[in-house]
């Protein structure tokens, strides 16, 4: 569950160490559905971890086969002067809002699960009492 934090971790650590500027033209439009689809890639790794679905098997061929297919369909689009980027952004951009949702969805299940669950134990917990003895 933790691999697609820690690469969302390193991968903005790295891109502030590196100092890495906005792309131009083309190359830039390339990267930015790369980086959705990995952003996507890396939000259902994440969901999966809390849901106990996590494979990074398929985790990682997912987040190689996203980027391959965003770029290759940002290409195509480029060849048929046609904007398929924009398809590409769009697609990602609503399945990283899903993503998020259920994420969000997840942990408020899950604080809500654990503060239940300790006020069931300090219901059951014995209470000291002070007996005096005279």
């Amino acid at each position: 569950m933790f691999v697609p934090f820690i690469a969302l971790v390193l991968g903005a650590l790295l891109a502030f160490a590196l100092k890495v500027e906005p792309l131009k033209g083309f190359g830039g439009q390339y990267l930015a559905v790369a980086c959705l689809a990995g952003l996507d890639t890396i939000l259902g790794g994440i969901r999966g971890g809390l849901e106990d679905r996590f494979d990074s098997a398929i985790f990682i061929s997912g987040f190689l086969s996203n980027i391959l297919i965003a770029f290759l369909l940002a290409y195509l689009g480029d060849q048929i002067y046609l904007p398929l980027y924009l398809v590409v952004a769009f697609v990602f951009g609503n399945r990283i809002f899903t993503n998020l949702s259920l994420i969000r969805r997840s942990v408020v299940t899950i604080v809500k699960d654990s503060l239940a669950r300790r006020k069931r134990q300090a219901a059951l917990a014995p209470t000291p009492t002070s007996e005096t003895t005279t």
